[in-house]
């Protein structure tokens, strides 16, 4: 791989590895998903701390994301406040999320940058067949043996790089909730399964399997089986959270009692937008662009519990989760969404 450099590389895993010890090593029903180590510490990272320099992060991030190339342009028109804001966003490692048609390019060049760093690069794989039960992410892979196809596409850019994949955002909950059902379930765990073993043959990939969230699956004993049967005791543990915006520690409280029923497993925290917590009140469509909320936790593996690997910023912020609230179709970069993320992320 191009800007592969092996040393630094076997040092970066070692660490990673290390760090994951030392540690104690999504949604809502519906939503749109959209689209060298750090030192361990028992203190939790603080909620919205101001941009800190990517080189104080273990995790890739994209120089050329969009929220970096609104930096850019804001700084061209002179719009030096917003630009300021934005780098709370651009600053930060974000998981890529690579195309349905063909993920190579996308890993790719992930791959390519983290690799020349020396850090790990975050990859939401996102492209199980009947996706999001044809709402606002619909689309996904035409059939099963196409998204075998992709997986191992997706797998075989990662090659040997360090790399954590969060498998799949509402895929198992959306068999939970009823959404998919019958002979389209029992397609999805067969798939879902392989692809968590295909995945792992990648010497330094972890897998997290998608659980959704506390505010969607309430609870925590309807996810073991399904689990289970995606593949779960064979992956690196569960996320959670991806592209909502529950607590830290409600949704803390909640994998760790779904860790129990699985016998300890570990898993990650998409802390992305929760700064604020959820939308006041709930109702219809809470999870879809809820006005007021904030930044969360960045990005980090010093997250002070022995069950959770890390929090990640999974959802890209800033990205649309649909047309709802006067939003642009999911996945599509909102500037003015991510200004208000930013503006009302808590300084450390």
């Amino acid at each position: 791989m191009s800007g592969n450099r092996p040393s630094s590389r076997a040092l970066l895993t070692l660490t990673l590895t290390a760090l994951l010890v030392a540690s104690g090593c999504s949604s809502g029903p519906g939503r749109g998903a959209g689209t060298a180590g750090e030192p361990p510490s028992a203190t939790p990272a603080r909620r919205g701390e101001a941009a800190a320099p990517s080189s104080g992060s273990p995790f890739w991030v994209d120089p050329d994301s969009a929220a970096a190339r609104q930096v850019r342009e804001y700084e061209t028109a002179g719009r030096t406040e917003e630009a300021r804001l934005l780098r709370r966003i651009s600053e930060r490692p974000a998981a890529v999320w690579p195309s349905g048609d063909d993920p190579v390019r996308d890993v790719s060049r992930a791959v390519r940058g983290a690799t020349g760093e020396g850090r790990t690069v975050v990859l939401a794989a996102y492209n199980v067949p009947h996706r999001d039960c044809g709402r606002y992410s619909a689309g996904g892979a035409p059939d099963g043996e196409a998204y075998g196809r992709w997986v191992d596409a997706f797998a075989d850019a990662i090659g040997d790089a360090p790399a954590i994949v969060v498998l799949e955002p509402d895929a198992v909950a959306h068999v939970v909730d009823g959404c998919t059902t019958g002979a389209g379930a029992e397609e999805r765990y067969r798939l879902l399964s392989r692809a968590v073993d295909r995945l792992k043959r990648q010497p330094n990939t972890r897998v997290y399997l998608d659980a959704g969230n506390p505010a969607w699956m309430r609870d925590p004993g309807r996810l073991v089986e399904p689990l289970r049967r995606a593949g779960v005791e064979r992956a690196d543990g569960f996320a959670l959270n991806v592209a909502n915006f529950e607590t830290d520690e409600v949704v803390r409280a909640f994998g760790t009692e779904l860790s129990g029923l699985l016998g300890g497993a570990h898993f990650t925290v998409d802390t992305s937008r929760n700064g604020a917590g959820p939308l006041p009140g709930g109702g219809e469509e809470a999870w879809c662009n809820p006005p007021g909320r904030a930044l969360g936790t960045p990005p980090t593996l010093r997250t002070g519990d022995r069950l959770v690997d890390a929090y990640l910023w999974v959802k890209r912020p800033g990205e649309s989760d649909g047309t709802c609230r006067g939003g642009p179709a999911a996945g599509t970069w909102w500037p003015e969404y991510a200004l208000g993320l930013a503006r009302r992320a808590p300084a450390a």
